[in-house]
């Protein structure tokens, strides 16, 4: 194969990955119906900014060794899936809040220090989310290890990472603006609490699949 089909290959094989339903599109959507989509949009910046690191990591074959050393792997699959636990305990907790959506969209936000300290945290929980699923480093070295070729070019090594950062924030970027649109934002605000007992447990059933699979 060319170069620029082995490219195009390697970025289809991740954006099917990112459209598969998990705790990144749960966190999207609940942050972008429940905050802005200033938020959504940050988280989404972050999820990508996690699938680069994750890339970069494939391609010097760190993740490869992570497969290796199997006590490494193990204690990072638990300690990803406490924090999806926690997070998810974490949105149920806060699910008999009242919100008042009204001035949510980031044009509106009183004050542009408040407004950026809560992009920096959706991007931070998007960045950390992401980096928390040990599985996404296996999905990433897969795909590398199966498409690549030998001696791939330098410009193809340095090409995918920023090319994946723009697959992911792109893909979740676009569920951040799907949720935030008028209507389900008004959708989740008359069932508010089920949505987010809802988003909370499947966030806490995927981190203890994540720490049962390891006990067992």
């Amino acid at each position: 194969m060319t170069t620029i089909t082995v490219f195009l290959a390697i970025l289809g094989a991740v954006l099917l990955g990112a459209m598969s339903p998990g705790p990144s599109f749960v966190l999207i959507s609940r942050l972008s119906l429940a905050n802005s989509r200033r938020s959504g949009m940050a988280a989404a910046i972050g999820m990508g900014a996690g699938g680069a690191v994750f890339s970069v990591l494939a391609l010097v074959g760190l993740i490869a060794l992570l497969q290796q050393v199997e006590w490494l792997y193990w204690g990072l699959k638990v300690c990803g899936g406490t924090y999806l636990v926690f997070l998810g305990l974490k949105i149920w907790r806060h699910s008999r809040g009242v919100m008042d959506m009204a001035g949510t969209d980031s044009l509106q936000m009183p004050g542009a220090a408040k407004a950026n300290r809560q992009d920096f945290g959706s991007f931070g929980l998007g960045f950390v989310t992401q980096m928390a699923n040990p599985k996404t480093a296996i999905v990433y070295a897969s795909i590398f290890a199966a498409m690549l070729p030998e001696n791939p070019e330098r410009m193809l090594i340095f090409a995918l990472p920023v090319a994946v950062f723009f697959v992911e924030a792109g893909w979740y970027g676009l569920v951040a603006l799907v949720f935030s649109a008028p209507g389900p934002q008004q959708t989740y605000l008359r069932s508010k609490r089920w949505f987010d007992r809802a988003a909370g447990t499947v966030l806490a059933l995927l981190g203890l699949r994540l720490i049962v699979e390891e006990m067992r």
